[in-house]
């Protein structure tokens, strides 16, 4: 049981000690040192709004309850969105002219985690910099509230995610004709969160026929809730027994896509990203894109066949954005199924990412089966290391980076280290107390042999 206090917001598990887990005390301190950053960012504005949403886990209404209501005591207007997606909420921020947004959601992590992701007012993760500032005040006693006369407002807004898909709907590359005349059959594991409300949503509009599973949004997840084949062999097993074109599958707050091809094979959540980058540079006839050190050299491949470039960036949405900009990046992500594409906005997207899948096989006309195998075939391995307080994590990383150094060596975000045929990530966790290892080779079994050689040599030296 944890609490993680990052740049982008805090996160642990429900219960337990003040400032060891994610009690009342810390979400309501968290909350209103976010809140007062904002308003010591817009001193100059009287009716300052922020807007909150939620994916469907268990604590999530109380979470919203705390975090809602600390903000009104500030004197700030909140408008919630209720049950939502966390690309949802980042859409709404700039259309609702917001100052900022909290998404209340733990991600991929198990029902007794929570978390608030926080957000600008472009509706993009904060940096590194106001991050930071938001900790510090998390830890003074400079949070003033607000007299009685002068409270915040509260006011809820629902179909949100309606308006959401309209805006997916709307962008050119969508072929929706396409899709419709494609007459596809989709299963969807919504894993019991929002993404069971979303995802057959979106489907219905662009008519794909669609058969649900796990799609009560009651936060009872039915399986691990991060999308790796371990956890999806329920949504396998049903593609094959439906016949149908594919599968999909997403995190509690979705933005992460996964796919499942009609043979009950995962399509890998590596190249939800190729897949989708391949339809995008082809229509625009290239442009640049950008992953995280932790993804698939297939992102850079395909890239290159479209006559663009590839830029890697540490890992973390606002570095894959940071990056993107920098690099005028057509479409990015990273290899964890996170699609990013600017044309929409900068922030993960399933439901951009299903769109966009669904025209390129639509266009294509082959089976999803036939598209996976069309790409440069590389096998990742992840992997992680439990962390305990008495590990140095970062004397580790160092010398790992030491005993390889004749290798090619990056060293932006933990360790990456890059052989003639694959390569090895090692790095701390910013969401879990443990160290992950990633390992890509051209077979599983060489990527799976690469994980276990770096988790013992690891091993050796934590002994």
């Amino acid at each position: 049981m944890t609490l993680i206090k990052s740049i982008s917001g805090i996160r642990g598990t429900i219960g337990g000690n003040i400032g060891d887990n994610l009690t009342p005390i810390d979400a309501v301190k968290f909350a209103a040192a976010y809140g007062t950053f904002i308003i010591n960012k817009n001193k100059e504005k009287d009716n300052i709004k922020i807007i909150i949403g939620r994916d469907a886990r268990i604590s999530g209404k109380m979470i919203n309850s705390l975090v809602a209501n600390t903000l009104i005591g500030l004197g700030i207007n909140v408008v919630d969105l209720g049950l939502s997606t966390t690309p949802t909420v980042e859409v709404a921020v700039p259309i609702e002219k917001a100052d900022g947004g909290i998404i209340l959601t733990a991600s991929h992590n198990p029902k007794q985690w929570n978390a608030l992701k926080l957000l600008n007012e472009k509706g993009e993760f904060i940096d590194g910099e106001d991050g930071a500032e938001v900790l510090k005040l998390a830890e003074s006693d400079e949070l003033q509230f607000a007299e009685v006369d002068d409270l915040g407002v509260y006011k809820k807004k629902k179909n949100y995610i309606k308006k959401h898909i309209k805006e997916v709907l709307k962008l050119d590359l969508v072929d929706k004709k396409a899709i419709k005349k494609a007459k596809f059959k989709v299963v969807v594991d919504g894993v019991n969160s929002t993404g069971g409300i979303a995802v057959p949503m979106l489907l219905k509009e662009l008519g794909v026929k669609c058969v649900e599973l796990y799609c009560e949004p009651n936060g009872e997840f039915p399986h691990n809730p991060e999308p790796l084949k371990e956890h999806l062999t329920d949504i396998s097993k049903l593609v094959v027994k439906k016949k149908a074109d594919f599968g999909i599958v997403v995190d509690p707050d979705v933005d992460r896509l996964a796919l499942i091809s009609e043979d009950g094979s995962m399509f890998g959540e590596e190249y939800t990203l190729v897949a989708c980058a391949d339809y995008v540079l082809g229509k625009l006839g290239g442009g640049n894109t950008v992953s995280n050190l932790s993804s698939s050299r297939a992102l850079r491949d395909i890239t290159e066949k479209h006559g663009g470039s590839y830029t890697a960036s540490a890992v973390g949405e606002v570095n894959v954005v940071k990056k993107m900009k920098e690099t005028d990046t057509v479409i990015g992500g990273e290899g964890n199924g996170g699609i990013i594409y600017p044309a929409s906005h900068y922030g993960r997207d399933s439901l951009v990412g299903i769109a966009l899948f669904l025209s390129h096989l639509a266009n294509k006309k082959i089976s999803c089966k036939e598209l996976r195998d069309s790409y440069p075939s590389y096998f990742m391995s992840k992997n992680k290391i439990q962390l305990t307080p008495k590990i140095n994590v970062d004397d580790i990383l160092s010398k790992m980076a030491k005993k390889y150094k004749n290798e090619e060596v990056n060293t932006i975000d933990g360790v990456k280290i890059d052989f003639e045929n694959e390569w090895v990530h090692l790095r701390k966790s910013n969401t879990e107390p443990i160290i992950r290892i990633y390992t890509e080779s051209v077979s599983e079994e060489s990527a799976d042999e690469l994980a276990k050689r770096f988790i013992k040599e690891i091993e050796e030296i934590i002994a």
